[in-house]
């Protein structure tokens, strides 16, 4: 058996208003709002970054746990805004971390499936043996360009997962892939904000490959919507993952859950684990949780997992920490997030 051992996240205090932002644009707030489902996102301080938030996602991931550091040969850091272009993040997050030198470290990239690429990676080499535990961070400090649709959305946020053999809070039963050059969103080297194709981003992007990457996880395992407790899908806004769950026949009682997004927003390749470490307030021993990301480019990454007596000693009342915030108002957002 594999899985997760242990999670952590971290968000960020500070939050801006959909209503702030559509003001400053001349926008009519409630028209955004009934159409992204989003009221309010995280926005990360002056001196935050990705991999400041990671560090703080990934202590708390550590902090319940009596596992040797040395345990840890394997740190990867996914995400779509790495604090720098040469010179990787997952190094300086094992330095702050205290873990040995003897790891295997990288970063990795594939828009908002960073981290779930490498939790296969990790998964695999859990499996191999190369090493008892990995420790996999999701980080972002997403940004769309002023007066974009994305200025809405993009939000900050960590997840981290210790995964490993023994003491399992989620068994994984098992994971799929689907893949396919489909260039919804994207950003060139050197250039700031991204593009996206608009309305693209929706049917032959986001719900082609989720639906797919799902379904032939269910195929596979003999699996039915009704077996699932939790189901969490990437969340770009609050429709699309209602939307899609829909369509392949989940209810939204085993969805909503995970809809963190009206409120924090999307934090990119932390977005879907967000989802999954909100659900795991309320997940039962036994029972089954699907969880299926989303990265532009394009592809999905999805997972079963069995939940086991372990998480309730494990559990971080995620519900009770996302309460604690401070909004600010556009200028702040400005200068919070290095745009002026």
């Amino acid at each position: 058996m594999v899985g997760i051992v242990s999670y952590g996240f971290y968000i960020p205090k500070y939050r801006i208003k959909t209503k702030e932002i559509a003001d400053v644009w001349g926008k009519k707030s409630q028209e955004i709002e009934n159409s992204l489902a989003i009221y309010e996102k995280t926005v990360s301080g002056v001196d935050e970054d990705s991999l400041t938030m990671g560090y703080e996602s990934a202590s708390m991931a550590l902090l319940k746990t009596n596992i040797e550091r040395s345990a840890i040969k394997v740190v990867f850091f996914g995400s779509e805004t790495h604090p720098y272009a040469v010179n990787p993040a997952s190094t300086i997050l094992g330095g702050f971390l205290g873990i040995e030198k003897n790891y295997l470290a990288y970063d990795t990239e594939f828009a908002c499936k960073a981290a779930t690429g490498a939790m296969i990676s990790g998964f695999s080499l859990i499996k191999s043996n190369f090493s008892d535990y990995a420790l996999i961070t999701a980080s972002d400090k997403a940004m769309g360009q002023p007066h974009d649709a994305l200025e809405y959305t993009a939000a900050s946020g960590s997840t981290s997962f210790l995964l490993g053999k023994n003491n399992l809070i989620l068994e994984l039963i098992d994971c799929q892939s689907f893949s396919s050059d489909t260039p919804d969103f994207w950003r060139r080297e050197g250039i700031r904000y991204p593009s996206h194709g608009g309305r693209f981003t929706g049917k032959p992007a986001y719900f082609y490959h989720i639906s797919e990457a799902t379904k032939l996880i269910l195929k596979k395992n003999h699996l039915q919507p009704k077996n699932f407790q939790q189901v969490i899908f990437h969340m770009p806004n609050g429709k699309f993952p209602l939307g899609v769950g829909l369509s392949l026949g989940f209810e939204k009682k085993q969805i909503e859950k995970s809809l963190v997004v009206s409120q924090l927003g999307n934090s990119y390749s932390a977005s879907a684990l967000m989802g999954l470490v909100a659900s795991l307030d309320f997940s039962k021993e036994g029972s089954l949780i699907l969880l299926t990301s989303y990265g532009s480019g394009a592809g999905s990454d999805s997972f079963i997992f069995k939940v086991t007596r372990n998480l309730k000693k494990q559990r971080q009342d995620f519900y009770k920490q996302i309460n604690d915030k401070k909004y600010i108002n556009y200028s702040q957002y400005l200068k919070f997030m290095d745009i002026i």
